[in-house]
């Protein structure tokens, strides 16, 4: 009471005013219900104390009054924010880690929903740039982006975590529940155990995907591997010489399998591909085709400058003794048909680059029989064409590396020599008498040691006759002289220049007699059938012996005083008469009567 007293007089010494207002009416606080812990226990609050004093009012627009808290900022992706919480971190550590997931799990945890959308997003994007997996694997780019975009969300999570809003306090009238952040306030540490594993999700990834681009990569290669084969058995059908750019291609798509991809399925199936590989290059082999698989299989000697040994295994020497049957079996069958290449064609090849093998101990005996058998034909309906092949043999083996020339010279050149004398024979039986004539002259005068040399001469005077008066070569020259009487013949010459008298018949032969100097031509065949050879001159004569029979023979002139032609003529030899033949010179040639 005395305390009122005491606030009237003083409002009574106050000066004059508007009324004072009435004490306010305070009623005690009425308690929540609550499951906190009661207060203690203590005397209650005097009815008469005075209550506590009103906070001040708050015009909108204006400023906050001193002391009052700021407002929680809004922030794009969730509520607005509690107050922020003194720093932690590892709470900073767990939503970095979670966010380099690429989940966007930090954000999850900070209710972040948009944030862990975009993390989302751009791992969905990467999956959908990523596979099926390619062989070139992801292209930069992409990967160094989507690294900035986890590393990104990693320092943002990070710095968010670091200070996240503590727990809000709980409303009236609700009972007290945790608040979004209390999980990573109450158990960081089993938070940062998870992020840790959960960074196995993007291992694990880069790992799945690392094994699926090594398959794409493997699909790749034995697809390359088998349009290779492809190309190898395209080429196999065609002749070699087309073909060789193919087999070249496909043998450095084979080098490029086994040396950049030693590793791969398809690098361990080469060896089965090059052995395909060789036999189709060898094919004209496998056919028996000799000459046409020289080319070939060289080509397959030089394949391991290419490839490595190891890789091919035996194929390495497989070439060398199809190489050397076919330089043998192709120079062999060649022999006679060509002339060489001055180096003894496929057969001084084989002795060149396979000296010691079995092939190359076979050279010998194969010429050998090569020509035994020409020399054989030497008696047949050609014996020319036999010839011709036994000089192209003997060139052949003359070109050879020693010691084969010394060993089959001897062979070859007998078989020569009885090449040309029938052929000379030969072609004066087919009516070629030039030829023949050629032929036996060149045999006579090459072997002047053979005993056929003057049955050589003997045909070779009767060809010549007989081109110019054919019926002297209607059968050959009989090779013996008759025996009985001869005939004397006499043969003048009224000519300037010396002649030279070929006869045959049923002795054939050849003379020469010298010019007259006191003699000169005729005019006409007509004055020198009347004037030439008169009685009681002495003109060059010569005197023939001859058996009776028909003779054919040629006149040929054999000086320079003038310039004349040959001239055959002939007649029949009978027994008991005397002969005499006088040879003259008229402007239209060489006369001569019998």
């Amino acid at each position: 009471m005395s305390s009122t007293a005491s606030a009237s007089a003083a409002g009574a010494s106050s000066p004059a005013g508007p009324p004072p207002a009435a004490p306010p009416h305070w009623e005690p606080p009425v308690a929540a219900p609550s499951s906190e812990t009661p207060p203690p226990a203590g005397p209650p609050p005097s009815p008469f104390q005075a209550p506590p004093p009103a906070p001040p009012a708050y015009t909108p627009g204006a400023p906050p009054p001193p002391g009052t808290p700021p407002a929680p900022p809004t922030v794009l992706g969730g509520p607005p924010e509690s107050a922020a919480g003194p720093g932690d971190p590892v709470r900073a550590l767990a939503v970095g880690l979670l966010n380099l997931s690429g989940l966007g799990l930090g954000y999850v945890f900070l209710r972040r929903w948009l944030l862990a959308a975009l993390c989302l997003g751009g791992t969905a994007a990467l999956l959908v740039v990523a596979l099926p997996a390619d062989p070139d694997g992801v292209p930069g780019q992409v990967l160094a982006g989507y690294l900035a975009l986890l590393l990104i969300a990693a320092a943002d999570g990070a710095r968010r975590g670091f200070r996240a809003p503590v727990n809000q306090p709980n409303q009236p009238n609700q009972p007290n529940q945790p608040t979004r952040s209390t999980t990573l306030h109450t158990k960081p540490l089993a938070i940062v155990a998870l992020a840790v594993v959960l960074l196995a999700v993007p291992a694990g990834g880069a790992v799945a995907y690392t094994g699926l681009r090594d398959d794409a990569v493997e699909e790749m290669l034995l697809d390359r591997l088998a349009a290779t084969d492809a190309l190898v058995e395209r080429a196999a059908t065609q002749e070699f010489a087309p073909a060789r750019a193919d087999y070249r291609t496909a043998l450095v798509r084979y080098r490029s399998l086994t040396e950049d991809h030693p590793g791969s399925r398809a690098a361990h199936r080469v060896h089965d591909s090059l052995d395909a590989y060789y036999k189709a290059v060898a094919t004209p082999y496998l056919r028996a085709d000799h000459c046409a698989a020289l080319q070939p299989l060289a080509f397959l000697r030089d394949v391991p400058r290419s490839i490595d040994r190891e890789v091919l295994g035996t194929l390495a020497t497989w070439p060398d003794k199809p190489l050397a049957v076919s330089l043998l079996k192709c120079g062999t069958g060649r022999l006679g048909a060509t002339g060489g290449d001055g180096r003894g064609g496929e057969l001084g090849q084989l002795l060149r680059t396979f000296p010691k093998s079995a092939q190359a101990a076979e050279v010998a005996p194969a010429v050998r029989a090569a020509v035994t058998r020409r020399t054989g034909d030497l008696s047949g309906a050609e014996p020319c064409r036999a010839t011709d092949e036994l000089r192209r043999i003997g060139d052949t083996a003359k070109a050879l590396p020693a010691p084969a020339p010394a060993q089959l010279g001897g062979d070859v050149d007998r078989a020569v020599r009885d090449g040309n004398y029938a052929c000379g024979i030969d072609q004066f039986k087919d009516g070629s008498f030039a030829d023949a004539r050629k032929t036996l002259t060149d045999f006579a005068g090459t072997y002047k040691n053979d005993k056929r040399g003057a049955r050589a001469r003997q045909v070779a005077v009767a060809a010549e006759i007989a081109a110019q008066r054919p019926a002297a070569g209607d059968r050959l020259p009989p090779a013996h002289a008759p025996g009985g009487a001869r005939m004397q013949m006499v043969i003048s010459n009224d000519g300037p220049d010396p002649v030279e008298i070929l006869y045959t018949g049923p002795v054939t032969g050849r003379l020469t007699i010298g010019g007259c100097d006191s003699c000169s031509t005729y005019r006409t065949e007509a004055e020198g059938s009347r004037k030439a050879c008169k009685a009681g001159t002495s003109y060059p004569k010569k005197t023939l012996r001859l058996p009776a029979g028909t003779y054919h023979f040629l006149h040929k002139p054999g000086g320079s005083r003038v310039t004349a032609r040959s001239r055959a003529a002939g007649g029949t030899i009978q027994p008991g008469y005397t002969y005499t033949q006088c040879s003259y010179v008229v402007t239209s040639g060489l006369g001569g009567d019998l």
